[in-house]
């Protein structure tokens, strides 16, 4: 007989799973919500409507993450190109193997999302998937009786902890006086001055928070996967995805004819670049530290780590080639999410509605804080962001009330955080490399969403000051 968590789990995938509509659907339908919004916003100007036509195509609108969006694809297409290297791949398939059940190998894999995401967003982003979508091609082989979806938003899971880990943009833009300046301003930033880390990452606050998300994660999703054989549904990976494109053998190929081939099959080409790169990495670790990695150094490093691991340039190549055909849900949805950001932006509507939140009294004010900032990140799926519009006000009204600000901070911190599970835009990379639809895992991440959630709000409650 099922649990009572395995039964709500049965029931959530399968009651979102018909009213979750695709990534695409959900932005275009965003995009009309705020955009009316603001038209009504701008009804009292002649030129209202055409200005925020403007504003939407134009750099502040829907072309302001091009250089995210093509960083995020090339995240897609080295971390791609690095799962399909043989050492992963065996690297992988050992550490699968030490899950011995269905229910092992689920909480395994939310673990390791988790725990990079605890790391850096990114690592956890692209490896939480790749982690997933190796769990389920070996739970297939295994013939285990397992619903892959569920590995798929366990691999998910630790984009419900960033924030509050060693990449979170809030925590680490308030570390120094010009950080904090750029953000409230100066007038405001003297008041407040800068907040330590052992203030926000290291305190007592996030180490309760994020250490608790930490260990529920993993509990939570071996709790909602069913015992073998009870799973009405059990869906395997399907052949498409759980093939990684390995290539074959030397030993299977034709060997080179000419001196032009040798040089393409050449693994001396291979470390005229990865040295310089690997140089250049290793100054920028040394300056800044883990703390302040960021895409174009996560991107860096896993380039070096495909072409290391491939070997030849001929293989680092066909394996980008076949990785790369999963960036198109990010070439069209980042553009649409760039234009309701510009459009919220321009409007005023976010700064409007974060001053609406701040009007709240000093009992309840981080866990307003923390509704608010989940409630705008489905708008504004930016970390940086949110702390740019939210930032300025919160800290403003945490001086007023006599708390601190760095509590403030990390509950808007986790509202952001928070909401991602229910955020297409974060999800986009994930559906690409696993080939599950948002439908299929919805169900999963609102119940961690749900369980998170209440942790987050119980530990604002007892703990910020």
């Amino acid at each position: 007989m099922p649990s009572t968590l395995v039964r709500l789990g049965l029931w959530s995938r399968r009651g979102f799973g018909r009213l979750t509509p695709e990534p695409f659907v959900i932005a275009v339908l965003l995009l009309s919500l705020v955009f009316v919004v603001a038209l009504l916003a701008a009804s009292g100007r002649p030129d209202g409507p055409s200005e925020l036509l403007l504003t939407w195509h134009s750099q502040a609108g829907l072309w302001k993450l091009l250089a995210f969006t093509m960083q995020a694809s090339l995240m897609l297409v080295f971390g791609g190109a690095l799962a399909t290297a043989p050492a992963v791949q065996r690297g992988v398939v050992g550490l699968v193997n030490m899950a011995k059940t269905g229910r092992q190998l689920v909480g395994l894999t939310a673990l390791v999302s988790i725990g990079l995401g605890v790391l850096n967003w990114s690592l956890s982003l692209i490896c939480g998937a790749l982690f997933a979508r190796a769990a389920g091609a070996e739970a297939r082989r295994r013939g285990m009786d397992l619903h892959y979806p569920i590995l798929c938003a366990a691999g998910y899971a630790g984009l419900m902890v960033w924030h509050g880990g060693l990449s979170g943009t809030a925590p680490l833009k308030a570390t120094t006086a010009a950080d904090m300046t750029e953000i409230v301003g100066p007038q405001l930033a003297a008041k407040v001055g800068a907040i330590p880390l052992d203030l926000s990452l290291f305190g007592e606050l996030n180490l309760v928070v994020t250490g608790g998300l930490l260990l529920l994660g993993p509990l939570l999703f071996m709790a909602l996967t069913p015992a073998d054989g009870d799973d009405p549904s059990p869906r395997v990976i399907d052949d498409a995805t759980a093939d990684t494109g390995t290539l074959a053998d030397d030993s299977l190929e034709s060997p080179a004819q000419d001196w032009l081939t040798k040089l393409e099959r050449s693994r001396a080409i291979t470390m005229l670049l990865v040295l310089p790169m690997t140089v250049a990495l290793g100054i920028s670790l040394g300056r800044h530290g883990i703390g302040r990695i960021g895409l174009n150094t996560v991107n860096l490093t896993l380039w070096i780590l495909a072409l290391l691991l491939h070997q030849r340039p001929d293989r680092f190549l066909a394996a980008c080639g076949h990785a790369i055909k999963s960036c198109t849900g990010i070439f069209i949805l980042f553009p649409l999410y760039a234009g309701i950001m510009g459009l919220l932006t321009s409007s005023g509507l976010s700064a409007e509605l974060a001053h609406t939140f701040a009007q709240t009294g000093s009992e309840w004010f981080s866990t307003v804080t923390f509704f608010s900032a989940g409630l705008l990140n489905l708008f504004v799926p930016s970390g940086g962001g949110q702390w740019a519009i939210q930032g300025p006000i919160l800290l403003s009204a945490a001086l007023e009330r006599g708390l601190s600000p760095a509590d403030v901070m990390m509950a808007m911190a986790y509202g952001d955080q928070w909401t991602n599970m229910l955020q297409p835009f974060w999800a986009v990379p994930l559906l690409a490399i696993t080939g599950v639809r948002a439908r299929d895992i919805v169900g999963y991440c609102v119940l961690w969403m749900a369980a998170g959630g209440l942790w987050m709000v119980l530990c604002l409650r007892l703990l910020a000051s």
